[in-house]
Formats: structure tokens, sequence, C-alpha cells
């Protein structure tokens, strides 16, 4: 090209054409001729291929169509596929929801109800499958966004959305203690179905009670239709117990789902553990370690004696009736203003105040039922007897233990008394 404009090339051309005396022929038609023309249409084919670099220079590369941009741009081979399909309605909330990856890995799964909340799930070693990680809840909208890679790292996506099924027949757990209470050391979470469970594995997984501090916390079926969780000691003074209810949508019997999903948080107390001695007629009152208090207190007398064992105040009442037909005693007793009545058994067997005895029967004789009788006044009250002391004194989840009674010991399911089942046998 030696840089020369295209016009430069024309004025030499022309200067060429003339004749001897710089006079340009005329040629037949008056056009010029045809050697000015080839010359210019050479010239300008030189400069377009020169600088131009057009024509079939990627395949002088040897690359073409089937180079390395070629392969790159190429669709994933990545197959993925979502179950249940898209749009699909009354879909199971266990063992319906699964993501494969064919011809690559999962590269990401995100699973989330029609709230934005996230379902937790595990993807297979290798990336050739996700399942969530637990059950879905009833009546929800899921949407379903996943993408695979394949072995050249290209990218394939897929969306989806389902609706899981609408229960007939529910069923909730009663559950104690209360949301933001305060409990003694003794207290369990205990959890009694409206239903009874057949599936209770699918039930127990999805509850879940941690405390702080950390301390290993297991379930226990009593029967059926009751869940109790307990560490293998009485609670520490002070910890934090969140219980987490994430039964909606659980399958616990054929047919039936839970339709519950609560968090319950509670704080356990200063320790108080009292010990009645049936025998010597007494009840030490030890406090974060400490005696505190030593109680004169009538037990049950020879023919109704107190049971034995550890057992927990699940409710308190300032004032109660008390009727033996309840109990199984037909019309010995019926007191309609029991005092400063605290529950320790479901079978009937309480702490409570007694007023119709004498002051002498405490320490000295056991007259009760099967109760543990403080001396009170009719009426209650923050009088300063040892009944109220004791009733002012006490938080639902306080431990009381008898020893040296005639009786038996406990059953664990009568009330919240699960300590007195040794701990291999619990977390069996």
């Amino acid at each position: 090209m030696n840089g020369l404009p295209i016009s430069g090339i024309s004025e030499m051309t022309a200067a060429s054409d003339r004749g001897p005396q710089g006079r340009r022929p005329v040629r037949p038609g008056g056009r010029r001729g045809t050697g000015l023309t080839a010359l210019m249409t050479g010239a300008l084919l030189l400069l377009v291929t020169a600088c131009g670099g057009g024509g079939n220079a990627a395949d002088d590369s040897g690359k073409g169509d089937n180079g390395a941009n070629g392969v790159k741009n190429a669709a994933s081979a990545a197959v993925l596929t979502v179950a249940p399909k898209d749009g699909a309605k009354g879909v199971a909330t266990t063992g319906a929801l699964k993501v494969t990856a064919d011809k690559g890995k999962l590269a990401k799964v995100t699973v989330q109800d029609d709230k934005g909340n996230p379902v937790e799930g595990r993807t297979a070693a290798g990336g050739a499958s996700w399942e969530p990680l637990q059950h879905l809840a009833a009546g929800t909208k899921y949407k379903v966004h996943v993408v695979a890679k394949d072995a050249d790292g290209r990218a394939s996506a897929k969306d989806t959305s389902f609706t899981t099924l609408v229960p007939k027949n529910t069923f909730i757990g009663h559950y104690t203690p209360e949301d933001g209470s305060t409990v003694g050391v003794g207290m369990p979470v205990s959890i009694n179905f409206t239903r009874g469970i057949t599936e209770p594995e699918a039930v127990e997984k999805a509850i879940r009670v941690t405390a702080v501090p950390s301390v290993p916390i297991e379930g226990h079926w009593f029967g059926n239709d009751r869940l109790d969780f307990r560490p293998e000691k009485y609670w520490a003074a002070g910890t934090k117990v969140t219980v987490k209810l994430d039964l909606d949508g659980v399958e616990g019997r054929p047919g039936v789902y839970g339709k519950q999903a609560k968090t319950v948080k509670f704080t356990v107390g200063r320790s108080q553990v009292s010990t009645v001695d049936a025998s010597a007629k007494t009840m030490k009152v030890v406090r974060d370690g400490k005696q505190i208090k030593n109680i004169p207190i009538t037990a049950g007398a020879p023919s109704t004696t107190t049971y034995n064992g550890q057992m927990v105040i699940s409710e308190k009442y300032a004032v109660t009736r008390m009727n033996g037909a309840t109990v199984g005693f037909g019309g010995e007793y019926d007191i309609k203003d029991v005092p400063h009545a605290m529950r320790l058994s479901t079978s009937g067997t309480f702490v409570h105040g007694n007023y119709w005895a004498s002051s002498g029967t405490f320490g000295s004789a056991n007259v009760s039922h099967g109760c543990v009788g403080l001396r009170d006044i009719r009426g209650g009250g923050d009088n300063g007897t040892p009944s109220a002391w004791f009733y002012n004194s006490s938080l639902i989840g306080d431990v009381v233990i008898v020893k040296n009674s005639n009786d038996k010991q406990i059953a664990p399911d009568n009330g919240l008394n699960g300590w007195n089942m040794p701990w291999s046998e619990w977390t069996k």
C-alpha cells in the first residue's frame, strides 16, 4: 500500500493515459478505456483485502464453526428433573419433592414457600440428587429454582412450583410448660396429642428441644399420645429452653396431619428440691444446694400410703376442692376449700395445706389419704403457716421427693414424673 491514498493512484493512472501533447484521446462512444477501470478496481481490491481482514480468516485458523467458541456457546448437556411436576396440586408433604441431575451435577437448589421461608435439604454425594431434610407444610405453595452444570461447566436451570395437600383430618399437641414461664429444675417438656400417633418417629423428628447452656435432651413416648423431653439430670438453674413444634404437615397417622407450627420458650429458675421423709414425718427444703427449711408434715396413713419417688409440681391452686370419689375413695372425704394445693401426680397426690387436723398431728402421725399435708388455717392466704410459706416459695416444676413410705415408687407417666425412669430406659 505504501501509504498512498486512493486519489493518488487515480492521478497517476490518468496522466499515463494522455497523448504526446497531453491531450486525452477520444474513444468511441465518449467512454474512457477499460484499462483505468481495471487498474482502479484491482487497487481497491488490494486495499480492502489488506485492511479488512475479512473473508475466511476463521477457517484459516483451523477452528471454524466447531472451534472453542462453538463448544463454549453450546447448550448444557445437564438434564434437570424436578418432582412433583410444575403446577401440581395436592402434593404429599413427605416423600414427594426430589430434584435430580443427569449428565451433570447440581450447583444450586432453592426451595421456598409463598412467604419466602426456605426449605433446607441435602445434596447427595456427587451432586446427582437433592431431597428436603424434613416434611413440607400442608396447604402451602412452594417455588423451586434449580441449577446444574455439565462436565464443561455449562449451566442448565429449571423453575417450577407446586402446592401441597389440604388435610381433612388434623391433630395438635397440648404442651407444658407455658411460653414465657419460669419453672423449677424438674420441669420436663410434655406434649399430649389430640389424636393417637402411629408414626412416632415422624412426629418426634418434627419437635426440637434445645437448651442454653447446652445439654443432651431426649424424648420418650408414654403410649401413643404423649411425648416428654428431659435431660439426664435436673436442669441447671438459669437454663433457657426452646421448644420448636414443626408439626404442620406431619402425617401422625394415616390421613391425619399436624397443623401446628409454634416456638415455646421458658426459663429454669432457682433450684429447689424438697425431700419428704414419710417415716420421720418431715420435709427438708433445699434451695440452690442449701437447706432453708425443715417442715413437720403428715403423710399417707398406713392404709392409704404415699407414693415414693421423685415428683414434680405440675399445678398450683390457692384453694381447691378435693373429693375422694374422684380418686377411687368413694365418699370418705369431700373438702371444698383445701388451701395451698400443689399437684404431684395425675392420680391425685398433692402437697397441700391441712386445717382440719390438730397442730400436734404434723411431725408425729401420718393420717392422710396419700397426700403430704402441711399445717394451715381455713381459707389459707398469706398467713405465715408452713403451708402458706411453702406454696409461696414453690414454682411449677419444683421437685418433691418422697422416701421411706410403705408404698411403691410412682410410675413415670403418673404426672410429670419421668425422673423415676433410668436414663438408659428413657433413651431406648
